[in-house]
């Protein structure tokens, strides 16, 4: 064995890993990184087709926010951010409420994704303490919801394998019935639905408004709980309700922001306004840890009060708002005027989707969806009854050593293959990561 990875074996506990796999298949070790190809020290190039986790949005190593880094880390690496500011995060604040739905007049910069969640939670929880509704203390989610791995982003998320260890630390939630159009919680089909799944969301509203802060949704695209990809009527029904029973929207952006479905942001395709957006992951285009929590000036006025009225935000985090991060970030979304990434984006689109449905006629493949650059598989074992893999059969894994084998890398969702595109994927590139794709599950 590599003496770095006997090293790693040594003294690091990797996440969302069971480490004694790791003595059967010893981790990758990265050298290096290009556009969207990885580097072992083996001399083997990987296609990372799930952008580090999300995150990578403009390639790896990208020579411009290279750049921008170096030029920051020359003036200012870091300074707090509680009666200091400085110029990068003033230009990204600045950049991030021109481009997000026009609601959203102020910023709150966190660490990450789970943090920006954990934020729009408690400015929403204050604004209606700060108001006097103290009853509304409550928050609203779907049963298939990722938010975050800390203790408020799990409370809620749905309870599942990720986070049902940790269940007796939650916050009482509330849940609703995710719009899962493949397992439809209704038992409808797609053609004669109309958006049914909505009803249960709009009973709990109507019945507790008065209790419930927010409710927070990931905006078209359930990410960790299976790259699930809903109509976008019922994003814009649930906004309607969230206005009806005066309730906040909080739209989980952390994923779905920045591209990845086509638009720079999710929400833009229902053209919903929310209360509160949580951005992180693609923000600084994979290189640095940030998170954004956007709100609007009527929350902001709500905490804006003379000291002795105890109406503060207390809330921050040591790298709030880091130079560095936010000197990437913005460097990041110049990139998208730059290099005209939306645009090129929506142009491979077609063949993308026409290569995707290739698979639909595979022996294990129950559903195909895709919205942007993200396209999931989900494999069944049944595809009359639609039953699913079991956890002991281990569908994933043996997609993704297959792939590590073709020169992929594919990290499915359980029995969930799926696609998280760079977006500065070119088509032959595209054209290969399917084929070899498609050539492993046709085998499996």
């Amino acid at each position: 064995m590599d003496r770095w990875l006997k090293k790693d074996s040594q003294y690091i506990w990797h996440p969302y890993t069971q480490m004694k796999d790791s003595r059967k298949q010893a981790p990758i070790l990265i050298e290096r990184a290009k556009g969207i190809k990885l580097y072992d020290n083996q001399g083997n190039s990987y296609y990372d087709t799930i952008s580090s986790w999300w995150c990578n949005v403009h390639g790896h190593n990208h020579p411009r926010i290279n750049e921008a880094i170096r030029s920051q880390v020359n003036r200012l690496e870091h300074v707090l951010f509680a009666g200091f500011t400085h110029k990068p995060a003033i230009t990204l604040a600045e950049k991030l409420i021109a481009i997000t739905p026009s609601s959203l007049r102020k910023v709150f910069f966190s660490d990450n994704g789970s943090t920006a969640v954990e934020v729009a939670l408690k400015m929403s929880f204050q604004y209606w303490q700060n108001i006097g509704r103290r009853k509304k203390t409550k928050f609203l989610s779907l049963d298939y919801a990722y938010h975050g791995d800390t203790v408020g982003a799990m409370s809620v998320s749905g309870v599942d394998l990720f986070n049902k260890v940790f269940s007796p630390l939650f916050f009482p939630s509330l849940k609703t019935p995710s719009p899962y159009c493949y397992r439809c919680p209704m038992k409808k089909d797609k053609s004669s639905c109309g958006i049914e799944c909505i009803k249960p969301l709009e009973k709990i509203l109507k019945a507790k408004n008065n209790e419930i802060a927010a409710l927070i949704l990931e905006p078209l695209v359930m990410a960790a709980g299976g790259m699930i990809i809903y109509p976008k009527k019922y994003l814009k029904k649930a906004h309607f309700l969230a206005r009806k029973y005066n309730v906040h929207l909080i739209l989980d952006e952390v994923a779905t922001g920045f591209g990845r479905t086509g638009k720079m942001f999710a929400c833009e395709h229902a053209g919903v306004r929310p209360d509160f957006m949580c951005v992180s992951k693609g923000i600084t285009s994979g290189y640095l840890p940030l998170g954004v929590t956007l709100t609007t000036n009527k929350v902001y006025r709500v905490f804006y009060a003379d000291y002795e009225q105890k109406k503060t935000f207390y809330h921050g985090h040591t790298y709030t708002a880091n130079p560095i991060s936010c000197a990437a970030a913005c460097a990041s979304l110049e990139l998208f005027k730059k290099e005209n990434t939306l645009e090129k984006v929506n142009n491979l689109l077609p063949f993308f989707y026409e290569k995707l449905e290739d698979f639909r006629d595979l022996k294990f493949v129950g559903d195909l969806r895709y919205i942007g650059m993200i396209g999931a598989i989900e494999l069944v074992k049944n595809k009359k009854t639609k039953q699913a893999f079991s956890l002991k059969e281990r569908i994933g894994l043996k997609v993704y050593r297959e792939g590590l084998k073709k020169g992929l890398i594919l990290r499915p969702l359980g029995s969930i293959v799926y696609f998280f595109l760079p977006l500065c994927l070119k088509k032959h590139q595209l054209q290969k990561v399917l084929k070899k794709t498609f050539l492993i599950i046709k085998n499996l």
